[in-house]
């Protein structure tokens, strides 16, 4: 199963739709978002998808975002989410603070483990842990990017929107 992977959307319509147009090219059939949607107006954008998500530090108004996808049928949780999808044990975390992020990683329960935040892309093994930051939907000063990650491979791909 292809597994889209995106973060820091930052209210950013144009990249967002970009992102899900690139996903359903790809075949992907599940997402995971790590948080910084910014504002409840972008959700919608989603629909249609089976998203899990985690709210970011930007994320201001979390009854409206909560609101905004129980509307849209996708899945909001608090800061950090845990999950199996094909035999991969995933951890979601917006990654607000590294030593988190680390932990996760060094603990060994999780295949994969998703963060944003930094808006720098990061791909790589750690252990038997594959690190992902898709970078960010966004863009800001570089370019925008998301992943896709394949739960048969356990490989990941960095994309440019």
């Amino acid at each position: 199963m292809k597994i889209g992977v995106l973060s820091d959307t930052h209210d950013h319509v144009k990249n967002i739709t970009r992102a899900v147009s690139l996903f359903r090219s790809q075949d992907v059939q599940h997402l995971f978002h790590a948080g910084d949607f910014c504002s409840p107006f972008t959700i919608p954008l989603f629909k249609g998808y089976r998203m899990d998500a985690v709210f970011g530090n930007n994320d201001g108004d979390h009854f409206r975002l909560a609101e905004k996808f129980r509307e849209n049928g996708l899945s909001l949780h608090n800061e950090f989410f845990e999950t199996e999808i094909e035999g991969v044990r995933v951890a979601l975390y917006h990654g607000t603070q590294p030593a988190i992020r680390d932990a996760l990683v060094a603990c060994g329960t999780y295949d994969l483990v998703i963060t944003g935040h930094t808006h720098q892309v990061v791909n790589e093994v750690r252990g038997k842990t594959r690190v992902l930051n898709p970078g960010s939907a966004h863009g800001f000063e570089s370019q925008p990017t998301v992943a896709i990650f394949d739960t048969e491979t356990r490989e990941a791909t960095i994309l440019t929107l």
